[in-house]
């Protein structure tokens, strides 16, 4: 087979060369594909991560909207309270005034 003729030798390197270099481009290839697939499971979990954020917000969203209904819900109740009380202080002002303006015309009398 190998045979001290040069044409022969060279064929044969150029052969040899060439099987080397298919392994090696096949072997890059392999690992490029490696590195794509391995980018493409970090995106990927990523993405899942970024929903689950979102769908964490939108949670506490509705809870925080729904706090705050509460909140004001017991604010309007704590203020009709009060401003319940304050109308009872007037009427017993009111009352108050109009029993001492009662007493002041009975001392006129």
């Amino acid at each position: 087979m190998f045979t001290s003729n040069p044409n022969n030798i060279m064929k044969h390197t150029k052969l040899v060369l060439l099987a080397l270099s298919a392994v090696v481009i096949t072997a890059c290839d392999e690992k490029k594909a490696a590195i794509n697939a391995d980018r493409d499971a970090t995106k990927e979990a990523i993405d899942r991560k970024k929903d689950a954020v979102d769908d964490a917000a939108s949670v506490a969203k509705k809870q925080a909207s729904a706090n705050v209904d509460a909140n004001k819900a017991v604010i309007e109740a704590n203020k009709d309270a009060v401003q319940a009380q304050l109308d009872a202080d007037k009427k017993k002002a009111d009352a108050a005034a109009d029993a001492a303006k009662a007493g002041v015309d009975a001392q006129k009398k």
